[in-house]
């Protein structure tokens, strides 16, 4: 019984590993392919942007959360649910404004980081951009549902 239990536990790190690894080659291809590390920014951002819009289908079947009722409440599901859902981490809330109407989440772990190391010339490279667009996105097509169903 233990060996299957640790069978699962090495899947899952062996696929949070291959991820990590497939994300790095996908930043560095898009490193050569582009001249500055701004437009290497713009492309994941975008990139994100287009997974967070498919993604929050999946997210809405997969983890049976209901309609939230304020920011905050956004923001704990954001954090406690599909974070950890997707990445397997819990990043902390913080930096509320004082409208509460926006926050910063704090990544103490982020997978996607794992065996990076930037080199010096691309010190304006934001090399998780992805996960700004992945949560942009998604709360767009939140904003848009929740639009046409109040209409």
């Amino acid at each position: 019984m233990s060996r299957q239990a640790n069978r699962g536990t090495e899947s899952k790190k062996m696929s949070s590993e291959l991820f990590t690894l497939t994300y790095g080659a996908l930043v560095t291809q898009l490193c050569k392919d582009y001249e500055n590390d701004e437009d290497v920014n713009k492309q994941l951002d975008k990139m994100g942007y287009n997974i967070g819009v498919r993604l929050i289908e999946d997210f809405l079947a997969r983890s049976n959360v209901g309609r939230c009722h304020d920011f905050r409440e956004t923001a704990d599901v954001i954090a406690k649910v599909a974070f950890k859902m997707y990445l397997g981490i819990t990043p902390s809330i913080t930096n509320w404004s004082p409208a509460g109407d926006e926050f910063s989440l704090i990544l103490e772990n982020n997978p996607l980081v794992d065996f990076v190391e930037l080199p010096d010339n691309h010190s304006s490279l934001i090399y998780s951009n992805l996960l700004c667009g992945v949560l942009r996105g998604a709360l767009e097509m939140i904003r848009k549902l929740r639009y046409t169903a109040n209409t």
